[in-house]
């Protein structure tokens, strides 16, 4: 019985710890809701993680704060990041005008990753994004279309990366 609650113990704690400090940080309960790999011509370019600010349900809630982990498997140059999110956010009907806007802000809030870094993008529907890097808030977007298309990259059905987004939005062990 002893070694069965410590196993318990063990378990929670590493839960605890797998959420992101920048997540924990923010006073709310999250919750991983996927996970997956983005691969490009079979290089592991980054680890992908949903979180989600709400308990375990059937769905996705639609209108909760969720947040997307990315673990960077390889070194990649801001401005690749920021013309990589501007080239899906337009492939998902993003105006040039938004685009132009966008670059600056993506520009501020995202710095020169290197493997073994994260970043993590928190999604507050109907208000904008905040970002964070190495556990620490690297900026904020406070404009609820960016954010929308932003996430949309991962979430939408129109994503680039089919399989990537089915990992995501895996429903978690209810």
């Amino acid at each position: 019985m002893k070694l069965l609650i410590v196993a318990v113990l063990l378990a929670a704690s590493s839960f605890a710890q797998a959420v992101p400090d920048a997540l924990r940080q923010s006073g709310a309960s999250w919750t991983q809701w996927g996970s997956g790999e983005m691969s490009w011509f079979g290089f592991s370019l980054y680890r992908a993680t949903l979180w989600v600010a709400a308990r375990p349900s059937a769905d996705l809630p639609a209108n909760v704060p969720t947040a997307l982990q990315l673990d960077y498997r390889r070194d990649i140059p801001r401005d690749r990041l920021v013309q990589t999110s501007l080239d899906e956010m337009r492939r998902l009907g993003a105006s040039d005008t938004q685009l132009l806007r966008w670059k600056s802000e993506l520009g501020r809030v995202f710095p020169d990753v290197k493997e073994g870094e994260s970043i993590v993008g928190v999604h507050y529907p109907g208000r904008g994004a905040a970002f964070y890097y190495r556990g620490r808030p690297s900026g904020e977007i406070d404009d609820a279309d960016f954010a929308r298309l932003f996430f949309a990259i991962w979430l939408d059905p129109r994503s680039s990366q089919p399989g990537l987004r089915a990992a995501l939005l895996e429903r978690p062990a209810l």
